[in-house]
Order: structure tokens, then sequence, then C-alpha cells
């Protein structure tokens, strides 16, 4: 972005003046290319261009800023390589080849660099180690630095333009020049508005939505990978204070930062509820490859950006490493990959950390635990600890709210704590059976059952020869009557 200041945006606006909101403004590709690569960018880089540009009066997404602040915070000797902290905090942009060749480029993430040894197999390459040891040979190291790229992209990087086509011109609904400033507005007015066209012209404060609404539940196949933690609950509130988990559901909660916007719409099914975000995914599918789309293969790839191999493990909850192959010199269609990221993922196992419920990762102690519960001043007897299996729908549960809510756990796991609650409602049905007078419950049960009443070995006859019994044998004839006829329940 050193060079971006240079750079301009043309826009013909229509808007309606009484009501200060643009109707539509009419672009050029270039521009189109740089909002569809909005759709390219990993979570995690979208919060830390935004911290960076915005520094103090950056927006707050969910609880995405604390989870990138809690991981820069993570010591790296928690991690399993010395590079998997940096992979987590400079997450790659798998389109990084084609963005560089857009009007302005946010991101400035380094790009990732690939090394084969050159005494061995070409299928197998180290990322970002020059000197990693080759077969565990000290004289074979991988230092031969080549070029992958994912196949999708080999043949779309021609006849000018990124994404769009070149002399296409686009309508966007609701003579201005825009500069690179204005750019990161929108990308912070997609994330938090509904209207950030208009706030952007109008220079109006983006308000976001909060209302998160769970997803429905999907099939799990026998197969699904599915994670336990241990939470701990503030019963008053059923808010979730901290989760007790070990590697396996960090390494989940980590990986969210580097999973691409798009990435994240497809698997929320355009149900993100995030500003604009959904409205754009949907006009993406609806342009024509070939009119407005440069090819098929490039609108599929913003419509769900795949990962590279190094990012997510093979018994992952979530599963779209993109199929990368290897470019000139050499041609070789398949590779392995001997960096451990991949495999065993990101954090050292086996551990256990704490989990806040704006998702700040630390690593567990009873001493933390006890100290949060002082600092919110929660009595002890207003907390217990719950069970709980994340498996895809938790999981997507927990993405969606991390976009939106700074209590990411408690409406990501929300669906779960009602479930919960109404199997305890059932269970002080059972345990009120307990309080019930015997009299009451034989009145109720001929009363519910009529002639089919179940016979309470000679309760039913005892109540029914009360009934019988003239009132003048009691003490009183109304108040002690009553008393036995319908006995209360204290």
């Amino acid at each position: 972005m050193s060079n971006s200041e240079e750079v301009k945006f043309t826009l013909k606006v229509v808007m309606n003046k009484k009501k200060n909101k643009v109707l539509y403004a009419e672009v050029d590709s270039s521009f189109a290319d740089v909002l569809l690569s909005f759709m390219t960018l990993p979570l995690g880089t979208i919060v830390r261009l935004l911290a960076k540009h915005f520094a103090h009066q950056s927006p707050t997404i969910g609880s995405l800023n604390t989870l990138y602040q809690g991981l820069a915070n993570l010591e790296s000797s928690h991690f399993c390589t010395d590079t998997g902290k940096q992979i987590l905090l400079n997450a790659r942009n798998s389109l990084a080849p084609l963005c560089k060749k857009l009007k302005l480029n946010l991101d400035d993430s380094e790009p990732t660099k690939y090394f084969t040894c050159r005494s061995s197999s070409l299928n197998f390459v180290a990322m970002n180690r020059a000197h990693f040891k080759c077969d565990g040979n000290p004289a074979k190291l991988f230092d031969r630095e080549i070029i992958l790229q994912s196949s999708k992209i080999q043949t779309a990087d021609k006849n000018g333009g990124v994404f769009a086509k070149e002399t296409t011109t686009f309508l966007i609904t609701d003579h201005l020049q825009i500069v690179p400033n204005s750019i990161m507005d929108l990308l912070k007015g997609l994330l938090v508005s509904k209207t950030p066209l208009s706030d952007l012209i109008f220079k109006r404060q983006m308000v976001s939505a909060t209302t998160i609404s769970p997803l429905p539940r999907t099939g799990e196949g026998a197969a699904s990978k599915k994670i336990i933690v241990n939470a701990m609950i503030r019963k008053s509130t059923n808010k979730v204070l901290l989760v007790q988990a070990d590697e396996d559901f960090i390494n989940f909660l980590f990986s969210l930062l580097v999973i691409p916007l798009g990435t994240v719409v497809h698997l929320l099914g355009t149900n993100t509820c995030i500003g604009s975000v959904d409205n754009l995914y949907s006009s993406i599918t609806n342009l024509e490859c070939g009119k407005y789309l440069k090819t098929e293969d490039l609108k599929s790839i913003l419509l769900k950006p795949q990962l590279p191999p190094e990012y997510l493990s093979k018994n992952h909850i979530f599963s779209h490493t993109e199929d990368i192959t290897l470019v000139m010199p050499y041609s070789v269609s398949k590779v392995s990959f001997v960096d451990d990221n991949g495999t065993l993922g990101y954090v050292k196992g086996p551990a256990t950390f704490m989990v806040t419920d704006d998702l700040v990762v630390t690593p567990f102690s009873a001493f933390s635990s006890l100290s949060l519960m002082k600092k919110l001043k929660i009595p002890v007897s207003d907390v217990e600890e719950l069970q709980f299996e994340v498996g895809i729908n938790e999981a997507l549960n927990i993405l969606k709210a991390s976009l939106m809510s700074t209590s990411a756990l408690t409406d990501g796991l929300k669906p779960i704590s009602k479930r919960r609650v109404k199997q305890e409602n059932f269970a002080d049905v059972l345990l009120s059976f307990l309080t019930l007078p015997l009299g009451t419950i034989v009145r109720l049960l001929a009363k519910h059952f009529a002639d089919q009443s179940p016979t309470i070995g000679s309760l039913n006859t005892l109540y029914q020869g009360l009934a019988n019994l003239e009132s003048s044998h009691f003490c009183t004839v109304t108040e002690l009557s009553k008393k036995r006829f319908n006995p209360k329940n204290n």
C-alpha cells in the first residue's frame, strides 16, 4: 500500500438528496475488482488491516478482534513450529498472485515461499524454510525456491482485468473521487453497515446490527470431527464465563482467522447477517461469466476461496483446502508438504487452554479462572461446569457469533444451552412430584383419567370414603374439610 496514495477511483453516483441515500453508483472494472477482492481476504487479515488503518477507532467485529489479540499475546512456545504463529497472524490470501494486479491491493501480507530439495523428489515441499533438512540429512536442505499456484488461476491471469472483464462497467446499489482511505472505509462498511455507500459518501456513522439467529442444524456424518470442551456457566444468566479445552478446540478457533470472507459466507449459507456481506456475495452468484466475470473458475474461487494446504489439519472440523499444483519450471501434478502445521495443527499438545466468552485464548490455570470470577464479582454458588460436544453445527454457530458478538461462546453455544434448559425444566417437573400430597395425587389422577384412574393401594378408597363422610363429623364444616379434600403443597 506504499504507493496507494496515488490511486484514485471515479464513481458516478445517483442519490436521493432528501433522504441522503445513494440509489446506485456506476463503477468501472478496476473498482469492481477491488470490491470483489474483499471476498478473498482472510478474517484475520481484515482485522489486522482495519486495526492498522483506523488504530483506536478500528471497528469491533464480533469477537474476532479479541481472538486476534489473544493470538498475538500467546507465547510462541505454545505453537508446534516457529512459523505457526506468524502463519496465523499473517494469513496468506490464496489469490495473492491475482490480487497483486489490482489497481489498489489492500492486502500487504508477505506471500508464502516454497522450497524443494535439490537432491530429492520434487513432490516434497517445505514452506518458508529454506534451510529445512531433507530426509533428516543435514547435508540435504530444502534450498531451491519454487512457485506454487492454484490450478484454477493459471488460465485466468490473462486478457487484462483481474476478476471482472476489463471493458465492463457495473452499477452498485446503495461525480465522486475515492482515495485509499475511503476504500478502507468501504471495507469497514461492508462488515458493519447495511448501507455502506451512503455512509461513505455522506460521512455517516456506521451502525451494526446485533441480532444473532442460530443456524439450522445440518446432518453430521459418522466421521464428523467432535471436540469436547468443559464450560463454566453462570446459572443466573446462562452465559459462558470461560471454556477449558485442549489444543483441538484452540486450533479450530485460531483457524477462523485464516478463513477467507467468501468461504465464511459459503459455510454459513449467505446467512452471516453482517453488514452488506451477504448482498455482495449474492450479487457475485448472479454475475454472468464471460460477460461480466472473466471465467467460471474465477467466479468459483470468489464464492468459495480455498485455503493453502498448510492451514488446516487433516482432522479439522472444517475442510476446504485448495488443490495446489506445481507451476514452472516443473511439471508435477501433486505435491506433499513436509511442514507439520498441516497435520498436527498450530498449538502444541497435549495442553489445556482457557477461552473467555469473547474468544481470548490463554494457557489454563485454576488461579486465572478464580481471578476472572472475582473480577466479575460472581459467587461460586452461581457457577456450574458443563461439558459440551462441539461438532460441525456448533462450529458454524461459533463462527457466525464470532462475526457479530463479543459473547461468541454464549451465542454460539446457545442452541445447546436451550436444549439443556429444556432438559432441566423436565427434571424440575419430575422432582416436583415428590412435593405433591398423596390426596392431591389421587384427586388429580381421578380428574384426568376418570373411570380409568389407576388404583393406588387403598388411597383411592380412603379418599372416596372421606368424600362420602358427612361434614357433621368434622370439627369445622368448611376449613378442615377443604384442607383434607384439597391439601396444599407447601
